[in-house]
């Protein structure tokens, strides 16, 4: 009896059964324990905005520590506007299955924009960006799109014809028993920007006085300097531009009483200007003649004297996925004299080497050959311990050198705003 329940009519029966039957239980299950969601791994890389409101606000999203386990790498960069005010480029950047899908955004603020209104902006530029990634997830299901029917407001009328002021009033006071510090700083400026003229004015006042009592010594140094600066530049084209530059300066650092110059420039961009919030490599010619008269009279025998140089700047500056660099060399000399002259070098990098590693630079050196304005009566002690008088050197520098390393879990979605205060507390 038993091979009669393995005949080819009881198989075949089976089967049906199992293609009838089992379909129906496969999909019960799936409906009972759906499959788990995947959010959008997403990295942002900004120096200065609050990460910890986005992902309070974001929260369909996984946030990673490293771009190289994120599927949109999100860059945020800004540079002033003619206003005073930000523009800011947020760039989506597709990695893996979305290595092709990239796009960029924009926004702008006002120059007295609060941190809250800039990261409300910001915030509404990251949820459209986004949308797109996320319609290919399993999570587009709680997307939901709503437009106002109201129509854009028209174009407001400029009654400052885009010029904007500026007032600045600054102080610090320091001090203790033995040592008094106060510095006051004041400045003006007036601009005005537009795609084909640039124009920036502004005028300054600085006072800094510093006391010393030591036993029955005392000694009080005190520098003040005041000026004035214009720029003008006008747009050629992508690539050109040109204008000048003119200052009135006088300081008792640099023992000048009252020095004049003014500098015409040409200017050229080897990236088109509209690409300047991701990269610009520059290259900057100026002439400056300079009309100085001394305070006191110089280790060169001058109490005035006609100055006429030319200057050279090479920049480049670029924000990528991998990293930023910003990098200028500047070069310089007097006519009447070449071995009178200046050499400088500048440079940031910041450079994300692999997964959790990253690297910075930072450096500056000068070699001066141009102190033309160096007093012939010399310096005291007490001036050249306090720096407020300029000495003779022939170079200057500094550098720093970085390195970070991160690791464990890759996500970093969860806000915790306890202990807000723990940097006030002492444990010693």
């Amino acid at each position: 009896m038993m091979w009669k329940r393995f005949s080819p009519e009881g198989m075949l029966f089976s089967l049906l059964v199992q293609l009838i039957i089992c379909p129906g239980i496969s999909s019960a299950q799936d409906t009972l324990h759906p499959p788990p969601m995947r959010a959008l791994r997403v990295y942002i890389d900004c120096y200065s905005c609050d990460l910890d409101y986005i992902r309070t606000q974001i929260k369909y999203v996984d946030y990673v520590r490293d771009r190289a386990e994120a599927e949109v790498d999100i860059l945020i960069t800004n540079q002033t506007t003619g206003s005073g005010g930000r523009e800011y480029s947020v760039m989506f950047i597709g990695l893996e299955e979305f290595d092709k899908v990239s796009d960029t955004l924009k926004f702008t603020t006002l120059m007295d924009a609060t941190d809250d209104v800039i990261r409300t902006k910001l915030l509404h530029t990251l949820q459209l960006g986004l949308v797109r990634y996320i319609a290919h997830t399993p999570a587009e299901h709680q997307i939901s799109v709503s437009c106002s029917e109201e129509k854009p407001a028209a174009e407001n009328i400029d009654k400052w014809d885009r010029w904007v002021f500026n007032l600045n009033l600054n102080s610090y006071l320091n001090g203790q028993s033995t040592q008094k510090f106060a510095y006051l700083y004041s400045n003006f400026s007036a601009n005005r920007v537009t795609e084909e003229l640039k124009v920036n004015l502004s005028v300054f006042n600085s006072y800094n006085e510093s006391d010393f009592d030591e036993e029955d010594t005392h000694v009080t140094s005190i520098s003040r300097s005041l000026g004035f600066n214009a720029m003008v530049v006008k747009s050629l084209d992508d690539h050109w531009s040109w204008g000048g530059f003119n200052s009135l300066y006088s300081s008792l650092y640099s023992n000048t009483k009252l020095a004049i110059a003014l500098a015409p420039a040409l200017e050229y961009d080897f990236f088109p200007y509209k690409e300047a919030t991701s990269r610009q490599m520059t290259l900057l010619y100026s002439i400056t003649c300079t009309h100085i008269n001394y305070n006191e009279e110089t280790i060169y025998d001058k109490t005035n004297q006609w100055l006429t140089s030319e200057n050279l700047v090479f920049g480049v500056i670029t924000k990528q996925v991998w990293g930023s660099v910003a990098m200028f060399v500047r070069g310089s000399h007097y006519f009447f004299d070449f071995s009178k002259n200046v050499a400088e070098a500048t440079g940031n990098l910041s450079l994300h080497l692999f997964e959790g590693l990253s690297l910075t630079l930072n450096g500056d050196v000068s070699w001066t050959h141009n102190q033309l304005a160096l007093s012939k009566e010399g310096l005291t002690h007490d001036e050249i311990l306090l720096q407020q008088r300029e000495v003779e050197s022939q170079y200057q520098y500094y550098t720093s050198i970085g390195l970070s390393y991160s690791f464990g879990s890759i996500f970093n979605n969860i806000v915790n705003s306890r202990f807000p205060a723990n940097s006030y507390v002492s444990t010693y």
